[in-house]
C-alpha cells in the first residue's frame, strides 16, 4: 500500500464512521444495508490492523445496528383446528391429518417429517425418533390426537399407497400416490390445499405449525428450556423468540380490548 493511501487510512477515526453510520441512517437506507457495508468497513480494517498498518482499528469503540429479529408467522389455536377439520376419511385425506397433526403435535422441522421411517415411531409411548439438524437425534412426544392420526394412517391409506410401489422396501413413514417417500415440496403442497380450504388469511408454511407449537406451549406455561429440548435447538436464545412472539401477542390483546389503548 502506498504512502498515501496509508496517511488516508490513519484520517479515519471512531468519529468519523460514527458520521458515516449516521449519513446512511439520514439517507434512509434499509437496516440490512447499513449492516451489510458496516460488517464490509469493519472486516477491512480488522486486515489493515492485522497487517500493521494501524495500530488499532476505528471500529474499536463503535457499535452498530444489530439484525432486526422479525417475529414468525404462528397460527392461533382456533385456526389450527380449522386447519385439521378441512381433511376427509380418504386415503389421501387421513395421510394428510397424520402429516398435519405430528407437524404440529410434535413441532417438527419439514425435513425432519420427511425423513421419518417406520421405525423411528413409539406409539405405545407415544414418541417419536427425530433426526434434526447436524443429524442430532431427540425423541419428541407426538400428543394424543398425534398418534391417532398416525395409527388410522396406518392401518389402511399407508398400505393403500405402498402397494403401488411394492417393489421397494420403503421404510418411509410418510408416502406420495406413487408409493414413494413425499418430499419438502410435496408436504408444502399440501399445506397450502388445507389453508386455502379453510380460508385461513395468512402465509402459512410448514414451518409455521411449528412456530404454533412453540407459541402454544409457552402461552400454556412451559419452561424455556423444556420448550428448547423439544424443537431440538442448540441455542437457546433461538428458543427465545418466541416469549417475544407470546409478548407481542398480550400487546395485540391489550390494544383490542382496552378502553384507553
Amino acid at each position: 500500500m502506498c504512502s498515501e493511501g496509508i496517511s488516508d487510512l490513519k484520517r479515519v477515526d471512531s468519529t468519523l464512521i460514527r458520521k458515516y453510520l449516521f449519513l446512511m441512517k439520514e439517507r434512509n437506507l434499509s437496516r440490512s444495508t447499513i449492516i451489510r457495508k458496516t460488517s464490509s468497513l469493519r472486516s477491512f480494517f480488522k486486515f489493515v490492523t492485522s497487517q500493521g498498518v494501524l495500530e488499532q482499528s476505528p471500529f474499536i469503540n463503535v457499535y452498530g445496528m444489530k439484525k432486526e429479529q422479525k417475529l414468525p408467522q404462528f397460527l392461533y389455536v382456533r385456526e389450527i383446528e380449522e386447519l385439521m377439520a378441512m381433511t376427509d376419511t380418504s386415503p389421501k385425506g387421513l395421510r394428510d391429518k397424520a402429516i398435519l397433526e405430528v407437524l404440529y403435535g410434535a413441532g417438527l422441522r419439514v425435513s425432519e417429517l420427511v425423513g421419518l421411517n417406520l421405525t423411528d415411531l413409539d406409539l405405545g409411548r407415544g414418541y417419536v425418533r427425530v433426526f434434526g439438524k447436524g443429524a442430532k437425534e431427540r425423541l419428541t412426544p407426538m400428543g394424543a390426537k398425534g398418534c391417532l392420526a398416525v395409527r388410522e394412517y396406518l392401518q389402511g391409506p399407508r398400505g393403500t399407497f405402498f402397494l403401488r410401489n411394492n417393489t421397494l422396501s420403503n421404510q418411509a413413514l410418510f408416502l406420495n400416490k406413487r408409493g414413494g417417500r413425499l418430499s419438502a415440496r410435496s408436504i408444502r403442497r399440501i399445506i397450502d390445499c388445507y389453508v386455502q380450504k379453510a380460508a385461513i388469511q395468512k402465509k402459512v408454511s410448514p414451518h409455521t405449525l411449528r412456530h404454533s407449537y412453540a407459541t402454544h406451549l409457552l402461552e400454556g406455561g412451559a419452561d424455556l428450556r423444556a420448550v428448547q429440548e423439544l424443537l431440538g435447538h442448540v441455542h437457546i436464545s433461538t428458543t427465545q423468540i418466541y416469549t417475544h412472539l407470546s409478548r407481542e401477542q398480550v400487546r395485540q390483546v391489550y390494544k383490542q380490548t382496552h378502553p384507553r389503548a
